[in-house]
């Protein structure tokens, strides 16, 4: 496909999150000639500070959420099935405190919960003795009844990247550091400006469909930078988690109810940590970073320490993180019962060129949304095809039975200088586009200047080849998690190689 100033477009889509990069992939298999423009880098901001899960969200139950839940539960299976190297099983452990929530209520949720997403390939909910079973060991001894049920836990940042892939595969042009600016109808037409921040150039192209899915960004995309009007507003709640080093053994991850209603999540991650979260607070702010702060850090360690065993403090945390959820607002009077479900609005007649507004979503429903997104612009895009992406592996997802385990044993044969830990992080983040990574690696001695964590030059060359890597941070944080392991030398060393190759 020609560069952006070469072509007229179908589908113009602002933003490199999970639901752009989503819509992208559906659009470009449906042979939509699509560009994708993001700001930053993909996943830079709201999609890669998520908690990490594929679910169908346990506690939209007590607000009525049932469509959203049975949507997003089907979509679950649909994930586990096109990307089983990412999106994986996760048994999580709910501790039951009789002052928040009787045992009747869990119980019937949890019933509803096995239910509504029907055909479910997961273990389904029990009841737990946690006095006599391993997963009580962590607990606090008064913890005496708890709750078991199955949902899944996914890379988050690497979902956005392979569905950005697979676009870019099918022919959409997907531009990170690419900032739109503005538009106007020409005719039937968008003319669109967009800034390329990298090369310093300012860009205009025409598209007959303009996305709007900028997240935190969706509202002032309509009202400044369009000059439109909306009948949705959007809603910013910062939600923030933190990690400490691994605080108890075994695989299973834990709900924690809070006094404040809320629910706190603690999930093995990257191996050797723990990731803890959820927080909730309005954000009146403009959209943009977020951080972490004091009192959201020592609300997460309290609510911990009032279940496990092992005590933590702020001064254990080892990386925080921080994200602005662009929720539409539904007038809930606390951020925990805004809805979490999305709202898609069209504006413009059919004799004008359309534009979409992404409000609000979730990652689990993304690829739901796309298709709705599409199914939404039906009168403007002639013949259009029909759906395609339900059954479609991600790249690398087509691994043999879609078994991880026996996948990354295949890993290890082949290349049996990558060590256990190596082979498996690699194949649970490549799938089978580990070949190519490794196609010209022979020993060791190939993998070229070693960054530290088993980052090495040939994983970080193939990052920056294909998957739009820029900067270290990229690789560190979105493409890989392996800023958990590098020391603040090893990141450097890094950064000047990013900085030193060829733009």
């Amino acid at each position: 496909m020609p560069e952006p100033t070469d072509a007229t477009f179908d589908l113009l889509i602002i933003g490199g999150g999970i639901n752009g990069a989503g819509i992208a992939r559906d659009a470009a298999g449906r042979d939509l000639r699509v560009l994708l423009v993001e700001q930053a880098g993909l996943a830079n901001y709201t999609s890669s500070a998520s908690s990490k899960l594929i679910h169908g969200g346990l506690r939209y139950l007590e607000y009525g959420q049932f469509r959203l839940v049975r949507e997003a539960l089907s979509e679950r299976e649909r994930l586990l099935a096109i990307a089983p190297h990412l999106v994986r099983r996760q048994r999580f452990v709910l501790p039951h405190n009789r002052q928040l929530r009787p045992a009747w209520m869990i119980r019937a949720g949890l019933f509803l919960y096995d239910r509504l997403g029907r055909r479910s390939t997961l273990e389904r909910s029990t009841g737990i003795r946690l006095q006599s079973s391993t997963f009580g060991a962590p607990l606090q001894p008064q913890l005496t009844r708890g709750f078991g049920y199955s949902d899944c836990v996914v890379d988050d940042s690497r979902l956005v990247l392979l569905n950005a892939l697979d676009a870019g595969e099918h022919g959409a042009l997907i531009r990170p550091q690419h900032r739109f600016v503005r538009a106007e109808r020409v005719g039937n037409q968008w003319r669109a400006s967009i800034d390329d921040l990298r090369r310093g150039l300012s860009l205009e192209v025409k598209a007959r469909v303009l996305m709007n899915a900028a997240g935190p960004w969706v509202g002032e995309v309509v009202a400044d930078r369009l000059g439109l009007s909306s009948r949705q507003s959007v809603r910013l709640v910062k939600g923030s988690h933190i990690v400490v080093p691994r605080l108890y053994e075994g695989s299973q991850a834990y709900v924690l109810q809070n006094e404040d209603r809320r629910i706190v999540f603690v999930i093995p991650y990257e191996h050797r940590f723990t990731l803890i979260g959820t927080t909730d607070l309005p954000w009146t702010g403009a959209p943009g970073p977020a951080e972490i702060d004091a009192e959201e850090a020592r609300y997460l360690c309290t609510t911990v320490n009032q279940y496990f065993r092992s005590q933590i403090a702020p001064a254990d945390v080892v990386w925080s993180y921080a994200g602005l959820r662009p929720l539409c607002d539904d007038a809930a009077t606390d951020e925990a019962s805004v809805t979490r479900d999305y709202v898609l609005e069209v504006e413009g007649t059919e004799s004008q060129a359309p534009l979409l507004s992404v409000y609000g979503g979730k990652i689990t429903t993304y690829r739901r949304l796309a298709e709705h997104a599409l199914e939404h612009l039906r009168p403007w895009l002639s013949a259009l095809p029909e759906p395609w992406t339900a059954a479609k592996p991600l790249p690398g997802g087509d691994i043999p039975r879609a078994d991880l385990a026996a996948f990354v044993s295949q890993v290890q044969a082949c290349w049996p200088y990558l060590g256990t830990d190596r082979a498996a992080r690699m194949a649970g983040a490549y799938g089978t586009r580990i070949y190519t990574l490794l196609a010209a690696v022979s020993d060791e001695s190939n993998m070229g200047e070693n960054f530290g964590g088993g980052l090495t030059e040939v994983e970080v060359n193939y990052l920056a080849a294909h998957e739009w890597a820029l900067t270290a941070e990229d690789v560190l944080w979105r493409h890989t998690k392996l800023g958990l392991l590098v020391t603040a030398q090893q990141a450097a060393s890094l950064g000047a190689y990013m900085e030193a190759r060829p733009r």
